[in-house]
């Protein structure tokens, strides 16, 4: 015969708690940690951190596209090793170009000791005339630029009052992170991209930032900037003059060029002078 025994233990007792030793009766489960130890986890996290991304840096440009941006490339990395392997002719070439911009778009990256030895100006006039541009000083009626040995007139160390008042970039070889080099030209009047393939409106959001204060007339003839592009132009408070292939493609860009014009009255948006 069995007796019935009616058990009388705590309510709601975990069954894998009866398999604890006795010392941790009456410990909580999930004890509250000690600021000071708090904090040293999170100091030691962030420490961690290998990189921090260009968008939360103090000293980093703040891009109108940053929703749109990329903040984990692994997945990148994933999709190119699940690739099958190709070794034909035309896939070694295109991996071979791909590896060339590359280098390239690092070799045009911003050098802070650059612009503290040169100063702003000369240091981008530097940058634009060593890969084909053209540029003139205040002053100046003479554009520099590349001879046909490859070699330009340029002082190698900073010079009191030469001053960037017009620089052309027609034809390079651009790429976004060669940009940042186009900064603090607080005189610049005129810049032209005309005829810049990759000048897209990533370039157009990065240039508008750049502090260009002065800067009257821009040329984006011959560019992939698009009507969405042209709304970073409020950044531009005395531009007078943008120059694109036509203002009246369509209904959006007609619509983005009579709002540029209505906040500036004295901006013209034009395909010709």
């Amino acid at each position: 015969m069995y007796r019935l025994v009616r058990y009388t233990g705590a309510p709601g007792l975990n069954r894998a708690r009866l398999h604890l030793p006795p010392e941790t009766e009456g410990v909580p489960t999930n004890p509250k940690l000690d600021p000071v130890v708090a904090k040293r986890i999170q100091e030691d996290k962030e420490r961690l951190q290998w990189r921090t991304p260009y968008s939360e840096r103090s000293d980093s440009f703040y891009s109108a596209f940053k929703l749109f941006a990329s903040h984990n490339r692994n997945s990148e990395l994933v999709e190119k090793m699940q690739q099958p392997i190709n070794l034909a002719p035309s896939a070694i070439f295109e991996w071979w170009q791909k590896r060339k911009a590359s280098v390239e778009a690092h070799m045009q990256k911003f050098i802070p000791e650059r612009h503290a030895a040169l100063g702003d100006d000369l240091a981008t006039a530097h940058f634009i005339v060593h890969r084909g541009g053209s540029v003139r000083f205040r002053g100046q009626n003479k554009w520099i630029q590349k001879d046909d040995d490859d070699e330009y007139d340029l002082p190698r160390k900073f010079v009191q009052g030469m001053v960037l008042e017009e620089v052309r970039c027609d034809g390079m070889h651009l790429f976004y992170e060669g940009t940042e080099n186009i900064q603090k030209l607080l005189h610049l009047k005129h810049l032209s991209f005309e005829n810049v393939p990759l000048f897209d409106d990533w370039y157009m959001d990065r240039i508008s930032g750049n502090m260009l204060p002065s800067l009257e007339k821009l040329n984006l003839r011959g560019t992939a900037v698009t009507h969405r592009g042209l709304h970073c132009l409020y950044r531009l408070p005395n531009l007078k003059l943008v120059l694109v292939d036509n203002p009246e493609k369509d209904i959006v860009w007609k619509l983005t060029v009579a709002e540029l014009e209505d906040w500036n009255p004295e901006l013209r948006i034009a395909s010709s002078e």
